[in-house]
């Protein structure tokens, strides 16, 4: 299911520059990694699945459960074998123990590899995907296409 996305590319590149909000998903005024991932979603597909019910700066923490994780596996297809495609969603793992709770999307690949996501104090930037940040890649996924791209789903979070 994996493939080089430009157009993943291009409309994530089109949010950098956008400050850093909590639960924010509004280009040029703010947004955090869910919500660039939920903006390029609407602007390629359509209306998002479903918008995410408030969570605090450390959901999911107390009780371990990977609901950032669930919720790509329902709305997103996972990318088999180890090679990052541009516009492949990466999650991270931040820490090790702690549960999965960070997305961007890989926008270069090969030696001068780069990805594009939200955290707080920097806003959206394009980032070199260093070998600190390759280490924390949990899992990979693609926006989907084909008829079911953009349909509505049940679940966000």
């Amino acid at each position: 299911m994996s493939g080089a996305r430009p157009e993943i590319v291009a409309a994530a590149r089109g949010w950098i520059g956008t400050p850093y909000r909590h639960q924010g998903s509004c280009k040029g005024a703010g947004c955090d990694c869910l919500g660039l991932l939920r903006g390029v979603w609407r602007e390629l597909l359509g209306p998002e699945p479903e918008r995410p019910p408030a969570y605090s700066r450390d959901w999911s923490e107390p009780g371990q459960d990977e609901r950032l994780w669930r919720a790509a596996l329902r709305h997103l297809s996972p990318c088999p074998g180890d090679e990052i495609q541009p516009g492949d969603v990466l999650l991270f793992r931040m820490r090790d123990g702690a549960v999965a709770k960070h997305l961007g999307l890989a926008a270069r690949t090969g030696t001068s590899a780069s990805f594009i996501h939200a955290y707080s104090g920097h806003g959206v930037v394009e980032s070199p995907l260093t070998a600190p940040w390759q280490r924390r890649i949990v899992a990979r996924f693609a926006f989907p296409t084909g008829p079911e791209a953009g349909q509505p789903m049940k679940e966000m979070l």
